[in-house]
């Protein structure tokens, strides 16, 4: 899970339709473009505040496309007003009406949705059928030559709803590179 169901939003805002690797680039750019630093020194994620008086200039400085940084600015403000309550959502979980009013807002989709809910609020059930390591994973564990669709990921995973995330999770990590275990040849 991350820190705060806002950084879980602004995150997968972020890693929208670009690598892992890239995502986080964009982040560390985020965080120091920002400035927060902790009383021991470290560098901190924006809350809503900083990242809603963030100039779209500097977000594009620090390498968001302008529809990234338009929605980063967007998603801060509705925060800051009262509008997106995500941490009452904390307190009060409103269920599948959570998703819905997140995909009623500008720049956020499906995967970021079923992202955002999945590592800010820990909800279990959202289908990322469309994420691409989700894809590579189930390719990877059906031993196909081909790639799969969005949609036979969305049918493959059905059967395992209400826990459709938590099996993704799973496939992100049989996706991601092998590395040698002890006795493997490693170091």
């Amino acid at each position: 899970m991350a820190a705060t169901p806002f950084e879980a939003l602004t995150w997968a805002v972020t890693g929208q339709q670009i690598s892992l690797a890239a995502a986080l680039s964009l982040r560390r750019r985020l965080i120091a473009a920002t400035g927060i630093t902790h009383s021991g020194g470290l560098l901190c994620y924006p809350d809503a505040p900083t990242l809603s008086r963030a100039s779209e200039a500097a977000l594009r400085g620090a390498g968001f496309s302008q529809t990234k940084a338009r929605t980063l600015r967007e998603l801060s403000r509705l925060v800051v007003d009262g509008a997106l309550p995500l941490d009452a959502w904390l307190e009060r979980w409103p269920g599948e009406d959570a998703g819905a009013r997140l995909a009623e807002l500008y720049g956020v989709g499906p995967w970021t949705v079923a992202y955002t809910l999945l590592r800010g609020f820990g909800w279990l059930d959202g289908s990322l059928h469309g994420d691409a390591a989700v894809r590579r994973g189930l390719r990877a564990l059906l031993g196909r030559d081909a790639a799969v669709s969005a949609e036979e990921a969305r049918r493959w995973l059905a059967p395992f709803s209400p826990w459709r995330a938590l099996v993704a999770a799973h496939l992100w990590a049989w996706a991601s590179p092998r590395q040698p275990k002890d006795g493997d040849g490693g170091p």
